[in-house]
C-alpha cells in the first residue's frame, strides 16, 4: 500500500477504526495464545461490522478528541460537511446491520459459542493436518490479523454512504433494504432448521419451542444420514452461507447505486475504484473457500451420503438444484440419490457411509 494512502487512511475518517482494528487483532490474537482456542475472532464478528458501521453512520455524534483511551472520535481534518448531519443513508444501513448482529448474536448465543475455551471444530482438525509452526503462523496471521481486516472491511460501505449527503433515501434504498430484511428472515429459518436438526440428532428429542420454518418432523433416518438435508437444506447445501453473502453484498450495493456518486476519503490513486467492492469480494472469497475445507471434513465423515448430496444438492444458488436432479434423471442416478439424501425409510448403514 502506498505510504500517501496509509497516512490519508489514518489522518482521516479510517484513524479510529484501524485503532480499533489494531487492538482487537491484538486482543484476539494474545487470547488465541493464552487460552490455547483459536475461535476468539469468531465471538467478536457477530458485533464488531456493527461497531464500524455505528462509527460511520454517526460521524456527527463523536467529539473531535477522544476523552478516553479507544473512544470514538472525529479528528479535525475531517470535512465538516460531513460531521454536521447524519447521511438518512448511512442510518438505513446501521439498522440494517444491527439487524444482522442480533440474528447472529442469538445463534452464536445458543450455540455456546461466546465462551472463552469453546472453539470451532474446524480449527482443531487443521491443527492436526500441519505442522505447528505452521500453523501458529496460520493463526496469527489469517485467523487474527486477516479476519479483523475483512470485519474492518465490512464497515466501508457505511463509509461510502456517510459521505453521501442525500436529503432523502431514494428508491434503490428502499428496494436494496427490502431485500436484505428478506434475506436475513431466511438466514434465520436456515440456521433455525440446522439447530433444530443438531438438537434432535445429538439429543434424540424433538423441542416443542421451535422457531416457525423449523418445525420439521426429523426422523431417525436423518440421524443415521449425519447431516441436515430438509427444509431450505434440501436446496441449498449451506442456505446460511448464502444468505450471510448476499445480505453484505446488499449493503456494498446500497451507497453504489444510490443516484448520489460514491464519495471516498481517499487519495486518487489506481486503488481507489476497487474499494467499493472489496469488502463482497473478500467475504465471498473466505466463504467459498471455508465452504471448501467445511464439506471436506463432510466428506471424510460421510463419504456416500455427502459425495451424493453434492452431486444432487448445489452449493449454494438454489436454483441449481433442479437443474442437478434434471441431470442425474439423464444418467438414470436421480431416485438412488434421491433415496440417499432424502429417504426416509430406516436402512442399515455400513461404516463407510
Amino acid at each position: 500500500m502506498p505510504p500517501i494512502l496509509v497516512f490519508r487512511l489514518l489522518r482521516g475518517t479510517f484513524r479510529w477504526p484501524v485503532k480499533i482494528c489494531v487492538a482487537t487483532t491484538l486482543v484476539s490474537y494474545i487470547l488465541s495464545v493464552i487460552t490455547g482456542n483459536c475461535s476468539q475472532v469468531d465471538r467478536i464478528w457477530t458485533f464488531m461490522p456493527t461497531v464500524y458501521t455505528a462509527y460511520y453512520a454517526l460521524l456527527p455524534l463523536w467529539p473531535r478528541s477522544p476523552p478516553l483511551l479507544l473512544w470514538p472520535y472525529t479528528p479535525e481534518v475531517v470535512n465538516p460537511a460531513f460531521t454536521q448531519r447524519y447521511s438518512p443513508r448511512a442510518l438505513l444501513m446501521l439498522g440494517l446491520v444491527t439487524i444482522w448482529m442480533f440474528r447472529l448474536s442469538y445463534n452464536t448465543w445458543r450455540r455456546g459459542l461466546f465462551n472463552l475455551y469453546d472453539e470451532d471444530y474446524r480449527w482443531a482438525i487443521f491443527r492436526k493436518q500441519v505442522p505447528r509452526w505452521f500453523f501458529e503462523v496460520f493463526n496469527f496471521a489469517f485467523i487474527a490479523v486477516i479476519q479483523n481486516i475483512i470485519l474492518f472491511l465490512l464497515g466501508l460501505p457505511t463509509h461510502i454512504a456517510a459521505l453521501q449527503q442525500p436529503e432523502q433515501l431514494s428508491t434503490s434504498d428502499y428496494v436494496l433494504a427490502a431485500l436484505a430484511l428478506v434475506d436475513l428472515l431466511v438466514e434465520f429459518i436456515a440456521d433455525n432448521q440446522q439447530y433444530s436438526y443438531q438438537t434432535f440428532k445429538h439429543e434424540g428429542v424433538k423441542s416443542d419451542k421451535q422457531w416457525p420454518g423449523a418445525r420439521i418432523d426429523w426422523t431417525p433416518r436423518d440421524v443415521q444420514r449425519g447431516f441436515c438435508t430438509r427444509g431450505l437444506w434440501a436446496w441449498s447445501r449451506h442456505p446460511n452461507f448464502l444468505c450471510e453473502q448476499t445480505f453484505w453484498i446488499i449493503i456494498n450495493l446500497i451507497p453504489l447505486v444510490a443516484p448520489e456518486s460514491p464519495k471516498y476519503d481517499l487519495p486518487p490513486t489506481s486503488m481507489a475504484p476497487i474499494w467499493p467492492i472489496a469488502p463482497a469480494l473478500v467475504l465471498c472469497t473466505l466463504f467459498f473457500s471455508s465452504t471448501i475445507f467445511t464439506e471436506n471434513i463432510s466428506l471424510s465423515k460421510y463419504p456416500v451420503a455427502y459425495r451424493a448430496y453434492q452431486s444432487r444438492v448445489a452449493m449454494f444458488v438454489p436454483f441449481l438444484t433442479p437443474v442437478w436432479g434434471l441431470w442425474l434423471k439423464v444418467l438414470g442416478k436421480k431416485e438412488e440419490v434421491d433415496e440417499i439424501i432424502y429417504g426416509q425409510n430406516t436402512v442399515e448403514h455400513t461404516k463407510r457411509d
